[in-house]
């Protein structure tokens, strides 16, 4: 009876695989054996695309008449130091008593990559059956339940031809692009920089991330700050008074003025005072009270973008950082896979969400949500997802959202402790969907001042609301981050948090009980006017956080999250390789990132290649362009069309971009 051969990722996750099938002894070199199975590993990429030169050693330098360089046919070479581990996998591949061989590869695009590579320089056993298998957490039931359900390997050939594209197109662009601009901008480059002599690097990804960073600097960098003056009321009886904000309206004497700044303020001071003076001794009356009552539910589950974003803002660590731990804790059976782009649960999960609940409840030693799982027990919480906004079988591609797999906690103790806030973070934000929503009770008011006489008769508006938490709900487990002012120069400081400082005094805090007091059509007097000083704020500069939820939004940075979710598309990167970027660009020295902070900042080289390709090749910097090769690699895995039809225009791209720039020259 023949074997069945299993190859994974890496020597950890074999392991795993091994406790999950009852494999513990036997162990060779490079690889595990049992009556039944044979477990072996990669240890990360075996297999690279070869470079220019091993096609002809001309291709070693960098010359016009050997650009655009596009191979016919591609080159691929095992990597020297790991051609020890490539061989024994080989071998096993290649052996006559494989009856199947099961890519148990890491679960997503870039996984298979890695494995397809193998797969093919290795050239297996031509009979045997050749299946993937497709995990989303490295628990012993979803380990063995991969393994039975596995389909065979041609049913994710598409998700490969993705993958290659997406290889082909980087070396493709990243090559031709670097050598074609170092060529004819290097010496300028060097120049500016005080080097000898300077190389570029181009990117289909981190150009445009690069652009996004030095844009957004230039931005506030030529930001001007503009005052203006807004009035603020403050109406009353004899009992209280309360403050009211004015703003402009069709029935204002100042409606479509050219004194106004904006709707609620004016350009100058004086013109403030003189609408003060008009005001005086006038009575203000309640045109409009409304009250309502808000519900505001649990924000969906963790992507990766959402968990790197996050934790950058708690731990003040870089997205790589965030990306390893939860790497770990997946490996530890902690969490589920990673590398995922949804924040919802499929309707097969949620149904079996107790088990994740359970599995806390009684392994989970941290007291702080030991009570909140206590509450969900004594309050009776639904834990009935399917029918909500967290469970939506449309929104998830290759897995769902990070949640806690309510397992693994024989390997927590051995967790450092930043390892352990993140898990704590995930869990809480796991809890927190089955928590009712928060409740808020809200008054707006609108106050009305009548002043002039016949057709000089006017209508000035004031208005203030007030909002009130009548029950916390799910807020109990997420109490909002606090923003912390981050330890920046003087002028980062000034940049960054000027427009929290000006909602500070926006927003002060009116007395709801006065607000909860007064009825529609009563009389207020107006006892003060005060002119309030305001000016214009830049944009605030990306962190190492914001940077990866503005790549996955295509270039848009937007902390709304209902907004966030509804205009997601093809983003820029993919959540397994924004990580990577931004690292890079700070290795390459393009970008700098404040290591207290996280906030980021160009260098001056980074500026300078940014207007270099502003100049050459302008679009590469443009967000758009970079999600819609993103959206062609989607629509070849999931063959809505040929990969040869994204080779052809990805060439054509190249062509046409060459023939320009060179008649620049």
């Amino acid at each position: 009876m023949g074997k069945k051969l299993l190859i994974t990722e890496k020597p950890s996750v074999a392991m795993e695989f091994a406790k999950a099938l009852k494999i513990t002894t036997n162990r060779k070199n490079g690889y595990l054996e049992s009556n039944d199975w044979i477990i072996t590993w990669c240890v990360g990429h075996l297999v690279t695309m070869s470079y220019p030169d091993k096609y002809d050693e001309k291709l070693k330098f960098w010359r016009l008449d050997t650009l655009p360089f596009i191979p016919e046919e591609w080159k691929y070479e095992i990597i020297p130091n790991v051609q020890n581990q490539f061989n024994i996998v080989q071998s096993l591949m290649q052996r006559e008593d494989i009856e199947e061989i099961y890519n148990a590869g890491d679960s997503g695009r870039e996984g298979e990559y890695i494995q397809r590579l193998v797969f093919m320089m290795a050239k297996p056993n031509p009979n045997a059956k050749m299946k993937r298998v497709w995990i989303d957490s490295q628990t012993e039931e979803e380990i063995l339940r991969g393994i039975k359900e596995a389909k065979d390997l041609s049913a994710y050939d598409s998700l490969s031809d993705s993958a290659y594209l997406r290889a082909k197109e980087d070396y493709l662009i990243g090559i031709n692009f670097s050598r074609l601009l170092s060529i004819i901008y290097g010496r300028n480059l060097a120049s500016k920089i005080n080097e000898e002599r300077a190389s570029i690097s181009v990117g289909r990804v981190m150009t445009c991330v690069l652009g996004m960073i030095v844009s957004r600097e230039r931005e506030i960098r030529n930001f001007v700050k503009t005052k203006y003056y807004k009035i603020l009321g403050e109406f009353g009886d004899e009992k209280s008074s309360f403050n009211a904000e004015w703003k402009v309206t069709e029935k204002s004497k100042w409606f479509e003025s050219t004194k106004l700044y904006n709707e609620s303020g004016f350009k100058k001071e004086e013109d403030a005072k003189q609408f003060i003076s008009m005001l005086a001794e006038k009575k203000g009356i309640i045109t409009e009270l409304k009250k309502s009552k808000q519900k505001e539910n649990a924000p969906l589950l963790f992507n990766l973008a959402e968990i790197q974003n996050q934790c950058t803002k708690i731990f003040k660590i870089k997205p790589d950082e965030t990306l390893e731990i939860i790497q770990n804790l997946y490996e530890k059976k902690l969490v589920t896979y990673p590398r995922t782009d949804a924040r919802v649960l499929s309707t097969a999960v949620a149904k079996e969400i107790k088990k994740n609940l359970n599995g806390l409840a009684k392994g989970f030693k941290d007291e702080e949500v030991q009570g909140y799982i206590k509450k969900m027990v004594d309050e009776k919480y639904s834990t009935n997802l399917v029918k909500t906004k967290y469970v939506n079988d449309s929104k998830i591609t290759d897995h769902y959202a990070i949640i806690p797999t309510g397992q693994g906690f024989e390997n927590y103790n051995g967790l450092n402790e930043l390892q352990k806030q993140v898990y704590k973070v995930i869990v809480k934000r796991f809890l927190a969907i089955f928590y009712p929503p928060a409740q808020y009770q809200k008054i707006q008011v609108t106050i009305e001042v009548e002043h002039g006489e016949g057709e000089n008769k006017n209508i000035e508006t004031f208005s203030t609301s007030g909002k009130v938490c009548l029950e916390q709900g799910f807020l109990e487990i997420l109490k909002p981050v606090e923003k912390q002012k981050d330890k920046m120069s003087t002028n980062d400081v000034q940049n960054v948090d000027n427009e929290d400082e000006n909602k500070e005094k926006d927003e002060k805090q009116t007395d709801l009980e006065i607000l909860k007091s007064l009825k529609k059509g009563q009389d207020l007097e107006i006892y003060n006017f005060e002119i309030k000083e305001a000016e214009t704020s830049p944009p605030t500069r990306y962190n190492s956080g914001s940077i990866i939820l503005a790549m996955e939004n295509a270039g848009k940075l937007i902390e709304e999250e209902e907004l966030r979710e509804q205009i997601k598309g093809a983003g820029i990167g993919t959540s397994a390789t924004r990580a990577e970027i931004i690292k890079k660009l700070e290795k390459i020295k393009y970008i700098q990132i404040n290591s207290k902070t996280q906030i980021i900042t160009p260098t001056n080289k980074g500026e300078i290649i940014f207007d270099i390709v502003y100049q050459s090749m302008p679009d590469m910097l443009n967000p758009k362009l970079t999600a819609s090769w993103e959206k062609g690699l989607d629509m070849v895995a999931k063959e809505e069309i040929k990969p040869q039809i994204f080779m052809d225009k990805l060439e054509t791209y190249i062509h046409s971009k060459f023939n320009k720039l060179v008649v620049k020259m």
